[in-house]
């Protein structure tokens, strides 16, 4: 769950996994899994940023000691690298 403002000042807890996608044109419009649509004060990078803080959260819970900055890195480069035959 992640808390937004509306655009007349009200507090508003959204449910992440029910957003479908999110546009800013001008306003901020989330768009439901539902077909609602949403106007927060919040842009984009702001709502992104608080979805990924409560997944982070929610795996931390899940596995205790697991470190986001590791699965958020981007892969090694491996291409062309193989090991010796054996």
């Amino acid at each position: 769950m992640i808390q937004l403002t509306r655009l007349n000042n009200q507090p508003l807890v959204l449910n992440s996994d029910l957003i479908k996608f999110v546009e800013q044109a001008p306003d901020t419009v989330i768009t439901l899994v539902t077909g609602e649509k949403i106007v927060v004060r919040e842009n984009v990078a702001q709502i992104l940023e608080r979805i990924l803080e409560f997944r982070r959260s929610v795996l931390s819970g899940i596995f205790p000691g697991w470190d986001n900055r590791v699965a958020l890195s981007p892969p090694a480069d491996d291409a062309g690298k193989s090991e010796p035959a054996r």
